[in-house]
């Protein structure tokens, strides 16, 4: 039976303390994750060291693998004597099991990235240090596969390659990270077992040193990422992974909502050890009865009803800086969410541009205020759109301080509330040298109600402003003139009477009602029209007579008229995207 993790919170008696701490292996394929995980560990769980048939058979990490290191505490944590276990959690490497990465990464504290120091920085390196930096708060840098750089220039090139991980690393939160080479299994995967490992000794010092008390927390929910399921006979189904919040003891009862199946744990082990009672952070085993594994391979569990399985989501996000291109409103991404990945629509919104300079809100989300639509994620390099303009002043562009997207999913989720969420392109070619990880946020706010559309989108108040341009055609009095091109023939003037215009003159006047059959409309000005303004349009319309009786009109004349700048009218409104009735609003 296999898992890692922290003795519990009150170790047994007589028992030394035990601190867990989880660490993630992640690089691009064939960096030689797993044989370092090997070289490293002194227990191996039910997955470790690709274990898998499918795995050996590919001879590369398709699933996460699971190992464990113990060594004593170091003293810095000030925690006395006792031990430390590194639960040494192997992601897969190849670029068409990231999904299996971005779960892996969510569990654990450290990580180390490993890179082929004959290679450098590969694409899959890059997306494990963008996760990285997502999901965890420290890293090592491993240079594997030293052996195989001639002796004379090992040193020399090693030097190299690690200024030129520190130079990549500089403006990440990773900036002055250790860097370790080593050779985790010298002559290759060829070599026998009897090899001695170079610099791992070395290594785990530093993971040593690395070492900190996470934050643990045996309160809240109980929750906890599955990874492998199977049975053992006479036993039952052991279900493994991390306990991602809460705890659980022998005895609870534990739902998995993607089944709806509800289940009493037996009995429980962490690295083959026996417990009674896990918690946050833990690596463990548990045991149920009459259940089949293979319902299961990974997903979630948890205290009863405490999840929520959502078709749409409202998240706060960011956009990957290394992603190239623009996130745009009605595109499809990979979404992670939790555990799960689904595709799902995007649309993105962000504060009204009043408060585009407000402190964001955190883990939170107000439907009490009103939105605006965007047809991309806001950023330096995004183009000035609609939404906009009334925020693009004197050329200085701002951005707010917070953005939102509305999620789609094409096929319900279920997860925890305030998860993280991950936007990816994974249709991108793999070969392409290029990040596929567009987006990262929170989940604030689960639609669980099928019907959402009409149920919860009405309360979301995301507004499009609506800018259209027409001119006057001609003055009816001293109070009123007619419009033209604002609208289309057989648009239906009675839904914008009573709406507010503006002349390019000043003025501003009310739409009072169609006028003939081709889309003209008459306006009412109450201040009254300005002589310059009559000017304007009289000297227009006679132009406009003369040329329609074929007078000939002197050139100077035909100049002056033509200089004559046509009056326009702006019509502005917003229109709520949710409103069912379609209402136009003006402030």
């Amino acid at each position: 039976m296999a898992g890692a993790g922290a003795a519990p919170a009150v170790a047994e008696p007589g028992a030394l303390r035990r601190l867990n701490v989880n660490v993630g292996v992640l690089g691009h394929i064939d960096s030689g994750k797993t044989a370092l995980a090997r070289a490293l560990s002194t227990i191996g769980s039910t997955a470790a060291f690709d274990r898998a048939p499918q795995s050996r058979a590919r001879g590369i990490t398709l699933d996460l693998g699971f190992s464990c290191l113990c060594t004593e505490l170091p003293p810095h944590l000030g925690l006395g004597p006792g031990q430390l276990q590194l639960a040494l959690v192997d992601c897969p490497g190849h670029a068409s099991l990231i999904r299996t990465i971005i779960g892996g990464a969510q569990i654990i504290d450290l990580m180390m990235l490993v890179i082929d120091v004959t290679k450098g920085m590969q694409t899959q390196s890059a997306e494990c240090l963008v996760i990285g930096q997502i999901a965890c708060q420290k890293m090592i840098v491993v240079l594997n596969k030293t052996d195989l750089l001639p002796e004379e220039k090992r040193q020399a090139v090693i030097e190299k390659m690690a200024k030129k991980m520190q130079k990549t690393l500089e403006n990440t939160k990773f900036c002055g990270c250790p860097i370790v080479p080593v050779a985790a299994k010298p002559g290759g995967p060829e070599a026998p077992e009897t090899v001695t490992p170079i610099g791992v000794s070395e290594l785990i010092e530093v993971l040593k040193s690395e070492a900190y008390l996470p934050k643990r927390d045996p309160s809240g929910s109980f929750l906890m990422a599955i990874d492998h399921c199977f049975s053992i006979k006479g036993q039952g189904t052991v279900m493994t992974g991390t306990i991602l919040s809460g705890c659980v003891s022998i005895g609870d009862n534990v739902e998995i909502p993607a089944l709806k199946v509800t289940k009493k744990v037996k009995s429980m082990q962490m690295f083959h050890t026996p417990v009674t009672y896990a918690m946050q952070g833990d690596r463990v085993g548990i045991c149920v009865t009459q259940f089949d594994p293979k319902l299961l391979e990974r997903g979630l569990i948890c205290t009863p009803e405490s999840l929520q399985t959502i078709h749409a989501g409202i998240i706060s996000l960011s956009k990957i800086p290394y992603f190239r291109g623009a996130l745009q409103t009605k595109a499809k991404f990979h979404i992670t969410v939790g555990h799960e990945t689904v595709m799902g629509r995007v649309m993105f919104f962000s504060p009204a541009p009043d408060d585009f300079s407000k402190e964001p809100l955190e883990n939170a989300f107000d439907f009490g205020k009103k939105y605006l639509y965007q047809e991309e994620y806001l950023s330096k390099d995004s183009k000035p759109s609609e939404e906009n303009k009334e925020n693009d002043q004197a050329g200085e562009r701002q951005h707010p301080k917070q953005q939102w997207a509305l999620l789609e999913f094409e096929k319900p989720v279920t997860c925890p509330k305030l998860c993280l969420v991950i936007g990816s392109k994974l249709d991108t070619d793999i070969h392409a040298n290029t990040c596929r990880l567009a987006f990262h946020g929170v989940l604030l706010e689960g639609m669980e109600d099928k019907n959402y559309m009409e149920t919860c989108l009405p309360k979301l108040k995301v507004y499009k402003l609506k800018h259209k341009d027409g001119q006057v055609e001609r003055i009816c009095d001293d109070y009123s003139v007619i419009g033209r091109s604002l609208f289309k023939k057989e648009t239906n003037i009675q839904l914008f009477v009573g709406l507010k215009v503006k002349l390019s003159t000043g003025e501003e006047g009310v739409i009072e009602g169609g006028f003939g059959q081709s889309g003209k409309f008459k306006i009412h000005i109450s201040d009254g029209v300005r002589p310059e303004t009559k000017a304007l349009l009289t000297a227009t319309s006679k132009k406009k007579i003369k040329a329609g009786k074929g007078d000939p009109v002197k050139e100077d004349e035909s100049n002056k008229v033509d200089s004559v700048q046509p009056v326009r009218i702006t019509l502005l409104f917003k229109r709520y995207i949710f409103d069912a009735q379609k209402k136009m609003i003006q402030s």
